[in-house]
């Protein structure tokens, strides 16, 4: 049940300058999966994680900042990267469109600073990476909404409240399947172990690995996208169903990602990028075990790992849930040009990845912007 409000409610209604924002994607290196309910609710999750540099993008200011908006002032929402435009005009009900994650964190502020009060704004985002990227892309727009409002009417909110927030609004009040991993990832950003506790509790550890095991991470990475971009409800819901039944080989698949976690934690921490490659290949195939009919791993995304490995791949496995999305290949960085090379002329998109140190920012637009 969606939990008591994290937002204050003695924010103003006057007009503020506009606000962008904008959350990092993530790879998932290992444990994705656990941190579902009920699994990590029974026994506990851990993720490991890493975000790179693309981003979701948000800005909200004054609905007069912008020309377009509905007739006497109103909401106006787009998403750039989709060419999708919504106007709310006073009195209308923000329950149709397509963009469903705009209209509940405007919804949620609204509710829970001026009670439900009609506030004309003007709202725009984009992401840098195609909706089912397997990338935590939508939970990354969530917490980029979410940190944009919070920063637009001033309200303090810690980042573990933020990521709390975001995860409440998406699997809550919109009710969409999913973990807790992609909200806290965008939240803090850079390299974390994340823990997952029966008391709902999440606790964010960043690794303090050295530069140098990074850099040679880092130069060892290639990320494809499939050309597939899923839904991965259907997926996470196959998974949950499974913990509910208490599906022997689901959860055992489960317990080994979380045993692949901590192990793939260490072996970072240590600079054993061959023994991460076996963990990687490892978390993939118990990652097809805990759903197997749901079809995790597609033709395409197996002809890729075909690619990949004829290419020098010492690993590869889908970042997310599965089902389509950007795989992500682990090879020696003498090599990785070539694997993209290869990969491109299979008419994916490859390239290379750049990790980031930061997670979920906000600013006030320059007076002088373009």
């Amino acid at each position: 049940m969606r939990q008591g409000s994290l937002i204050a409610s003695d924010t103003g209604l006057a007009p503020r300058p506009p606000v962008r924002a904008r959350a990092p994607l993530r790879l998932g290196l290992a444990g994705g999966g656990t941190d579902l309910s009920p699994y990590c609710d029974i026994y506990g999750g851990a993720a490991l994680n890493v975000t790179i540099d693309r981003y979701a993008h948000a800005y909200v200011g004054p609905a007069s900042d912008q020309a377009g908006g509905p007739a006497g002032g109103g909401v106006r929402l787009h998403a750039a990267d989709l060419d999708v435009r919504e106007s709310y005009a006073p009195g209308d009900p923000l329950d149709a469109g397509r963009l469903r994650l705009h209209r509940a964190v405007h919804k949620r502020f609204m509710d829970d600073l001026f009670g439900g009060a009609f506030v004309d704004l003007a709202v725009t985002t984009s992401v840098d990476s195609p909706p089912g990227s397997g990338l935590g892309s939508s939970s990354a727009l969530v917490v980029a909404l979410v940190e944009a409002y919070r920063a637009y009417f001033d309200v303090p909110l810690d980042p573990y409240q933020v990521a709390r927030l975001a995860f409440d609004i998406e699997r809550i009040d919109l009710g969409l399947a999913g973990g807790r991993q992609d909200q806290y990832a965008a939240v803090f950003g850079g390299l974390n172990f994340i823990e997952f506790h029966s008391d709902e509790r999440v606790i964010v550890n960043p690794l303090r690995a050295r530069q140098q095991i990074l850099d040679e991470f880092e130069a060892s990475l290639v990320v494809c996208f499939s050309g597939q971009s899923r839904e991965s409800a259907t997926i996470i819901e196959a998974q949950q169903a499974g913990m509910k039944a208490a599906d022997q080989g689901a959860l055992e698949a489960l317990h080994a990602l979380k045993d692949d976690a901590l192990a793939m934690k260490a072996a970072l921490l240590s600079g054993k990028l061959a023994d991460m490659a076996d963990i990687l290949n490892r978390s993939w195939a118990a990652k097809q075990r805990t759903a197997p009919a749901t079809g995790i791993a597609t033709d395409l995304i197996v002809e890729l790992q075909r690619i990949g490995t004829a290419a020098g791949a010492r690993a590869s496995k889908v970042s997310g849930a599965g089902g389509g999305g950007f795989v992500m290949f682990m090879i020696a960085p003498e090599l990785r040009q070539g694997l993209i090379q290869a990969l491109t002329g299979a008419g994916s998109e490859a390239s290379a990845v750049k990790f980031t140190r930061h997670g979920a920012q906000s600013w006030q637009r320059l007076a002088h912007s373009l």
